[in-house]
């Protein structure tokens, strides 16, 4: 019923300990019907990512460096075209990122992060593969360089992942053809701004995750998130929405795989 957009099934927290078979089996008796794990390094991760994902039923992942590790010598050092090739080298790698701006912790310089988000915009469009963004405190900048990139006669498509910058970042984004992904930090009490940020989403362009292992929603705030969680996300915005709940998961179902259309190459339908 559900996808979760974006997870990190290898990540050293993920499942305390868990398989990822484990955790995808929960996810799917929860009603998840698929996942997309999401690669931070690639240099260090992507391999045993890919080889996580691969013998999973509607598991996929993606290829990218995030902005705090922009600045690693060694993913500095991953060009274009190998960066193009390997988002091309199998099937269940559907995307690129989570790339972009994080000027809030600033683990990377921040030339070293806008060096790095425009070599991932420019995998993507030499792939039509979608984008991953991550933004933090980098509203202005994040809308410049998309701009930027996006002038020539190929466009960069993609998603805004668990949002939770400015109205002016959805506002713009959308504009730019981007989705948005909301998290389980849109059911926090005091997500007040996020929540109306929220419905001003259109359906055809809402997507859900849950950033696991981290930012579990309510009921299970504090805990360890995992893709299962997806559907508590979910329900709360179906009621935020007003949409029934089978409805939303059917429109950001169809969502994801109207953005990442590579992955019905591998979908089974259960």
């Amino acid at each position: 019923m559900w996808i979760d957009s974006h997870c990190h099934l290898n990540h050293e927290r993920t499942g305390e300990g868990d398989s990822p078979a484990a955790i995808a089996a929960r996810a799917k008796a929860a009603g998840v019907d698929g996942m997309l794990s999401i690669c931070c390094e690639i240099v260090t991760e992507f391999s045993t990512l890919l080889s996580t994902v691969k013998p999973l039923e509607n598991v996929w992942c993606s290829i990218g460096t995030h902005p705090h590790e922009a600045g690693l010598p060694a993913e500095k050092a991953v060009t274009l075209d190998r960066l193009v090739q390997l988002a091309n080298s199998d099937d269940k790698v559907i995307g690129i990122g989570e790339s972009g701006l994080d000027f809030f912790y600033n683990k990377s310089s921040p030339p070293d992060q806008e060096e790095s988000f425009r070599k991932h915009i420019r995998a993507c469009i030499e792939t039509n593969l979608p984008l991953i963004i991550h933004a933090r405190d980098a509203d202005a900048d994040i809308i410049r360089i998309i701009r930027d990139e996006n002038g020539g006669k190929k466009r960069v498509r993609g998603i805004m992942h668990c949002f939770s910058s400015s109205p002016l970042l959805a506002e713009k984004m959308l504009e730019e053809g981007f989705y948005i992904s909301l998290a389980g930090m849109v059911t926090f009490k005091k997500s007040t701004e996020l929540q109306d940020i929220a419905k001003t989403v259109p359906l055809d362009r809402l997507l859900v995750e849950t950033d696991a292992p981290f930012l579990a929603p309510e009921p299970y705030r504090g805990k360890t998130n995992e893709p299962a969680y997806v559907a508590h996300t979910g329900a709360f915005l179906s009621k935020l929405l007003d949409v029934d709940a089978r409805t939303l998961a059917d429109h950001t179902k169809d969502n994801f795989f109207t953005l990442f259309d590579k992955a019905r190459k591998t979908w089974k339908a259960n």
